[in-house]
């Protein structure tokens, strides 16, 4: 490949675990580099990232190695241009902040306050599986219009649809799909069963937007949107309270004024993006800096590396709730493909941290148990054990 090379010993594996150290020395040795592990040129600075992501002409999620794709079918995650557009628009209003804060901010503070309570006694907890999974499976099957489905059979095919497209992902191109690819299969295949009577309730969202949209359209967006508003919006909860546990300093300026929770969100979106990395691919010939890119490469846009970036953000790798730019990160990507549930996520957030901080009192970190975030595409920690004073007084 013409163009700078990341060394060969650079694995997925590496970059599951600590990709920061790693993306910090490709960033400052050029815009794009090519990772052998990846089949892809890797764009770490933030610049470029920003120039990439909205130019969805020569950069196209519509190819036929889009991971996604692969397990749910062509949606608004893996499509450009005017149908990208049709298959986005009808789900645009509903995801407006106003419409958002309309219809659920009161049930998402209700459930938050249900899962806390559940735990509340216990003194110690998994805050990934117990408070943050749960909240983000509960918001997105009332938004669908699963609310009647068992919420861990919504959580089992969450789960079979990560596996399959982490598998996908990390395959670089080929078209084998082996047993996470087959269970994916399947829990797509008994999701859009139950979407499939979502779309006939009177009212719901589904089925205002079965008329622009196909069923089997509608099914592969809806999926799209439950899977991303599940996966990553346990991600952003887990890593803000991770973050937040970690830095005793900031968790008192939180404690101390809970008008920075907002603040904390962004900053650990920032720092660590529950989605690490988005996929593009070269419509034509072009160059990225000294990289000479083909028709046909794909193009990997690290969201953490951009959002490391020192030129943008200074002391990139310092978790600070005051930091004046904290909002500039691209943590919802950037362009057409812009998150459509960003406002439903930081709702989702900012109340799951404020609730946790406010009825757990002396909150910290279980020193027992690992909770460093790991994934090559979904960065989290696969635990965030903690203990706290039950019976003791919240914060203000």
């Amino acid at each position: 490949m013409p163009g700078l090379s990341a060394p060969a010993d650079l694995t997925l594996a590496g970059l599951a675990a600590d990709p920061h150290p790693v993306l910090a020395r490709l960033r400052a040795a050029g815009p794009a580099v090519w990772v052998p592990a990846l089949g892809a040129w890797l764009v770490t600075g933030y610049d470029l990232a920003v120039a990439v992501l909205r130019d969805a002409r020569t950069f196209t999620v519509d190819d036929p190695r889009f991971s996604t794709a692969k397990v749910v079918g062509p949606s608004m995650l893996s499509l450009d241009g005017a149908q990208h557009a049709r298959h986005r628009g009808p789900f645009s209003r509903a995801f407006r902040y106003d419409q958002v804060h309309a219809r659920l901010a009161s049930s998402t503070r209700a459930e938050v306050g249900r899962l806390v309570a559940a735990i509340e006694p216990r003194g110690q907890a998994e805050l990934r599986r117990a408070v943050a999974g749960p909240l983000a499976v509960a918001v997105m099957a009332e938004t669908l219009g699963l609310g009647s489905v068992d919420p861990a059979r919504i959580l089992a095919w969450y789960d079979g649809m990560v596996a399959a497209v982490q598998a996908e992902a990390a395959k670089a191109g080929s078209t084998k799909t082996g047993g996470a690819g087959q269970a994916g299969a399947a829990a797509f295949a008994e999701l859009a069963a139950s979407l499939r009577e979502a779309i006939t309730g009177p009212g719901s969202l589904l089925a205002e937007v079965s008329g622009p949209l196909t069923e089997a359209e509608a099914i592969s967006d809806a999926a799209v949107l439950l899977f991303g508003g599940i996966e990553t919006t346990e991600g952003m909860i887990a890593n803000a309270l991770l973050h937040l546990l970690s830095s005793p300093a900031q968790l008192g300026l939180v404690l101390a004024g809970r008008r920075l929770v907002p603040a904390a969100v962004e900053e650990s979106l920032r720092l660590e993006p529950a989605a690490a990395v988005v996929d593009r691919y070269a419509t034509r010939d072009i160059r990225l800096g000294d990289a000479a890119v083909r028709a046909g490469d794909q193009i990997t846009v690290s969201i953490a590396g951009a959002n490391r970036d020192p030129a943008i953000f200074g002391d990139p790798d310092v978790f600070d709730v005051r930091r004046p730019n904290a909002s500039r990160h691209l943590t919802f990507a950037h362009g057409p493909h812009y998150c459509l549930g960003a406002h439903l996520a930081r709702l989702e957030a900012q109340v799951a941290v404020d609730t946790v901080l406010t009825r757990l009192p002396g909150l910290h970190l279980d020193p027992r148990h690992p909770s460093a975030p790991r994934g090559l595409v979904f960065r989290k920690p696969p635990d965030l054990r903690v203990r706290w004073s039950p019976g003791g007084r919240g914060g203000s």
